[in-house]
């Protein structure tokens, strides 16, 4: 039965670190929602807009409660749907359109090496939160090769939502978006 092999509680973290991601996302977004009403006052698409923005602070603070790989991984998607959005928001541009398809393919490819390294995880300590990885690290000493590459995946998917080599190509594109995205996602939380 397949229940009885893979579960998800849903739950929250809430340690020193997400703590502190909390502080700037909460702090950085909403400074940008209220700059972008006045710069985005007389732009097409006002109200999708900030549909887009309000997305993608939902995904962010998602991705720092989660307290395991899968609501991880399902916010961190959200957040590449919520960029894609922003990024291409002005699409009757053919440079922004072009440059939120390419933000969102690049950030599959990382997001295709998380998702691997999460599964990696998954079978070699039977569970994916986070508490529970962490404790039967001492325990999976035998299989650190594994270890390693599963990280290492893991990995994989931050460097594409932060714009690292190799996959760093869709940053400079990406300021096709209006002004305020750049700000939110680039300087203040994904990029950062």
């Amino acid at each position: 039965n397949i229940r009885d092999v893979f579960t998800v509680p849903i739950g929250m973290i809430v340690d020193p670190l997400s703590r502190t991601m909390l502080v700037v996302v909460n702090t950085i977004a909403p400074l940008v929602f209220i700059y972008s009403i006045g710069y985005m006052a007389h732009e097409e698409g006002y109200w999708r807009y900030f549909a887009g923005l309000a997305l993608f602070l939902f995904s962010m603070l998602g991705i720092v409660l989660a307290n395991n790989f899968v609501m991880m991984f399902i916010f961190w998607e959200l957040v590449g749907v919520s960029s894609y959005i922003l990024i291409g928001h002005f699409y009757g541009r053919a440079s922004a359109a072009e440059a939120c398809k390419q933000a969102f393919i690049v950030n599959r490819i990382g997001d295709f090496g998380f998702m691997l390294g999460i599964l990696m995880l998954w079978h070699a300590a039977g569970s994916v939160l986070f508490g529970e990885i962490f404790a039967k690290v001492p325990l999976l000493e035998s299989q650190s090769l594994y270890l390693n590459i599963a990280c290492i995946l893991v990995f994989c998917g931050a460097v594409g939502k932060s714009a690292q080599l190799p996959l760093h190509v869709w940053l400079p594109n990406s300021m096709e978006g209006p002004t305020p995205v750049s700000s939110l996602l680039h300087a203040a939380t994904m990029v950062a």
